[in-house]
């Protein structure tokens, strides 16, 4: 059998590992990322070194990504593939702790993106003007973010500090600032990167590249988002099973 041959069959056993597997790892991500919030919260964070907040913010951050990842796999019916209405209510839950996000919203676009990625009607896509990183950032959040989104934010922001009387500075250094790098890291690795246009042009009709990053690297960057070109023609993987499709890919 070619290495051509043997990837179909690859996805199509991961598929079939993925249902127990799937639903520990999300148990893993949601119940580290809550723990991890509620003791930053409650930490004297005078007593951190500049050092030690800075890892503190980018633990968060990583765990946040996670979140958001959890979501997205999600959308394409993977978290919990033997009941749809429990997958997706994970997929909702996961964004609402995020940020507030519409999971509906979301789930609508990102088939969008999958069905004509990279083009004019791609909510991902820059739109032909916004092409660095940062203007092409500031047009793919204003797809997604919400006045409704924000209010609800600021409510949250407010009751924690003023009812349950979390300090400021730690709501701002474990709960804002990690949702905001995440989002540039999820932009970053997940869209700019994979997405932008090659010197030669698009060369796949998914009209995205490989971040070749060993799998160690590739995780702790973004989950393995980097894989993305093995996303795209494999999109009922989980995200921890694109390494082995990266793998043979590789080795083609």
């Amino acid at each position: 059998m070619t290495q051509s041959e043997q990837l179909p069959n690859h996805s199509i056993k991961l598929k079939s590992a993925s249902a127990v597997a799937g639903i520990l790892i999300v148990i893993a991500i949601m119940g580290i990322w809550a723990t991890s919030l509620v003791v930053l919260l409650c930490v004297d964070i005078s007593k951190f070194n500049f050092l030690t907040l800075s890892l503190a913010i980018i633990w968060q951050t990583f765990l946040y990504t996670g979140l958001f990842i959890t979501a997205h796999d999600a959308m394409h019916g993977v978290v919990f593939p033997k009941n749809s209405k429990i997958n997706h209510l994970i997929g909702s839950l996961c964004l609402t702790l995020y940020g507030c996000l519409s999971y509906k919203k979301l789930l609508k676009k990102h088939h969008v993106h999958h069905q004509r990625p990279a083009s004019e009607i791609d909510p991902d896509f820059h739109n032909g003007k916004h092409k660095n990183f940062l203007a092409w950032y500031l047009h793919f959040m204003k797809n997604y973010w919400s006045w409704l989104q924000i209010i609800s934010l600021m409510i949250i922001y407010n009751l924690a500090q003023y009812i349950l009387h979390l300090p400021k500075g730690n709501l701002n250094d474990f709960w804002a600032i990690p949702a905001i790098l995440s989002s540039l890291q999820l932009f970053y690795f997940g869209t700019f990167l994979p997405h932008r246009e090659p010197e030669g042009g698009y060369s796949t009709p998914h009209r995205a590249q490989t971040i070749s990053l060993p799998i160690f690297w590739s995780f702790i960057t973004c989950y393995h988002f980097g894989y993305h070109e093995e996303h795209h023609e494999y999109p009922h993987l989980c995200w921890w099973q694109l390494p082995t499709i990266y793998k043979l890919n590789k080795s083609a």
